[in-house]
């Protein structure tokens, strides 16, 4: 039985730096999206927000319109117990009664007065909120062709980088299971912490790649020497000598350019 191939650390550092690349040309892909996503997700809550505003308007609105009706009702019902109540004075059998018929018909007087004091202010409110209706409505009409225009604009450019995109994304995934585990963890969380995500970096002029702060030149022999994993003291970083990179770049320009 064949013996299985160990999987030494500057195979380990390759796949790494592999998978970097990989997930450096996605960052690059959406890179070109700029703030066109986040434009188009700001549009679409705003409009949302302006569409709740108007159906909560028109709510009101037709809330409004029902209590108008129902006051209309009101003043009908008392023009009615007035005019039942004025018809019953002419047979009354003493002042008593005469008086109290006279109070039920004031009272009803009063309702028909306060009922239409309502309607009036109601109606006030239907007119303010009718202003203010049209005018959001016009709002998300502006927003709604904003939208548009950066939606264009965005899918434009997703259907020049969607394919890539989708095979690389396939790929990176691919080349994380060749990874072990434990390692892989260490380079997403690495990758999420730093600066344009760059998880595993060489080092140029003495320094961590995207660092300012100098490598000791003992460091410096040992990542060269690839017998183990080292990682920048201040960052974090996966730290690979530019021989390494080098030869994993030209292998992967032609995986791209595949």
């Amino acid at each position: 039985m064949a013996k299985k191939k160990e999987v030494t650390v500057e195979d380990k550092l390759r796949a790494l730096y592999d998978l970097q690349l990989i997930d450096s040309r996605i960052d690059e892909i959406k890179n070109t999206r700029g703030e066109l996503p986040l434009e188009v997700k700001d549009l679409e809550d705003e409009i949302a927000g302006l569409q709740t505003r108007l159906n909560n308007f028109s709510t009101d609105i037709e809330n409004l319109e029902t209590s108008i009706a129902n006051k209309k009702n009101n003043i009908e019902e008392s023009k009615s117990l007035s005019k039942k109540y004025t018809e019953q004075q002419k047979n009354v059998r003493n002042n008593r009664e005469f008086d109290s018929l006279t109070k039920e018909i004031e009272f009803q007087d009063l309702e028909i007065q306060l009922a239409e004091k309502h309607i009036s202010e109601f109606q006030v409110k239907i007119a303010q909120k009718n202003e203010i209706f049209e005018v959001a409505k016009e709002k998300v009409k502006e927003k709604e062709v904003h939208l548009k225009h950066k939606l264009s604009e965005l899918n434009s450019i997703l259907e020049e980088t969607e394919k890539e995109e989708t095979l690389l994304l396939s790929k990176s995934e691919d080349f994380g299971k060749l990874i072990e585990e434990r390692l892989f963890k260490a380079y997403k969380k690495i990758r999420s912490n730093v600066r344009n995500g760059l998880a595993v970096v060489t080092i140029e002029r003495g320094a961590s790649g995207g660092s300012f702060f100098t490598i000791p030149p003992q460091r410096q022999v040992e990542i060269a020497a690839r017998k183990k994993i080292i990682t920048d003291e201040h960052s974090g970083r996966i730290l690979i000598d530019s021989q390494l990179a080098e030869e994993e770049k030209k292998k992967m320009s032609k995986f791209f350019s595949s």
